[in-house]
């Protein structure tokens, strides 16, 4: 790929979508020509972060929104799949929700944050830590709402859905699971350790799980073919969670395999259920 240098006035606009998120690229907009200030203010675009964790550097991406949507923001951290790890930086915004919002970028109107997993790692210990560090970096640089934080992710990003909510109990609004669960999957010898590793000893990790996560709402997603994270997966955590009088969702998609994650984004009705929960 070619990079073209650029001009002061689009170095000034990066620097303002990076920085701001708001008020500084609006700063910025104003110095462009009408037709390139309008059209930057309009939608709302990736930027590119690092974060040190322990001596250890990350690349991660962030969604800001347009200028025009009210700030504070919602805010969604989004953990992506197997497929998508890595240390590329922009893996992991080339599949599930990162999609869903290009296409919608003139009008999502929430902060996303794509931290990207180290290869052969999953959503636990150090990855965890560093995720979560993400979250708070984004959430404070772009104006974030701690109260209207939710969580999502898919395949092995659905796993650690819930084991990130079972880290931090109080800190989200909401949960959406994608193809996830919580008991290794069984289909193949490399998922074999794919688990919630906060509920592996109990004796129903599911009943367990759904026990400590009962307060948080939660809309769960899942195909029926699905034949690397069978549905079962998620059916036993829903039927844990409303055992348990959770305010709780399940849509299974009948003739999805293991994407479910593009008709999971493209649900209508996700989204303001979604932004409409608060801590």
């Amino acid at each position: 790929m070619t990079h073209r240098p650029h001009s002061p006035n689009r170095r000034r606009l990066l620097r303002g979508l990076a920085l701001a998120g708001s008020a500084a690229c609006l700063a910025a907009c104003q110095s462009l020509p009408t037709g390139a200030a309008t059209a930057a203010a309009a939608s709302g675009r990736f930027v590119r972060r690092q974060i040190d964790v322990a001596g250890h550097v990350y690349a991660y991406q962030v969604f800001v929104p347009a200028a025009a949507i009210p700030r504070p923001l919602p805010v969604v951290l989004f953990l992506h799949g197997s497929g998508e790890r890595g240390d590329d930086g922009d893996r992991q915004t080339q599949a599930g929700l990162g999609p869903h919002v290009r296409a919608h970028a003139a009008d999502f109107p929430a902060l996303v944050v794509f931290p990207q997993s180290p290869a052969g790692e999953s959503w636990e210990g150090d990855t965890a830590t560093m995720a979560l560090a993400t979250l708070d970096a984004a959430t404070a640089e772009f104006d974030g709402d701690r109260a209207r934080t939710t969580l999502t992710g898919m395949s092995r990003g659905g796993y650690g859905t819930w084991s990130l909510a079972l880290r931090e109990p109080t800190r989200f609004a909401a949960l959406v699971p994608v193809c996830g669960g919580i008991t290794p999957p069984g289909t193949r010898p490399d998922l074999d350790s794919l688990r919630v590793e906060a509920t592996r000893d109990a004796p129903d990790p599911f009943a367990a799980a759904a026990h400590r996560l009962r307060a948080i709402p939660s809309w769960i997603f899942h195909g029926a073919r699905d034949d690397i994270v069978p549905p079962e997966q998620s059916r036993r955590m829903y039927a844990a969670l409303q055992r348990e009088g959770a305010d709780t969702r399940y849509t299974e998609f009948p003739d999805a395999n293991h994407n479910s994650w593009d008709p999971a984004y493209a649900t209508p009705a996700l989204w303001p259920w979604l932004f409409a929960q608060r801590r």
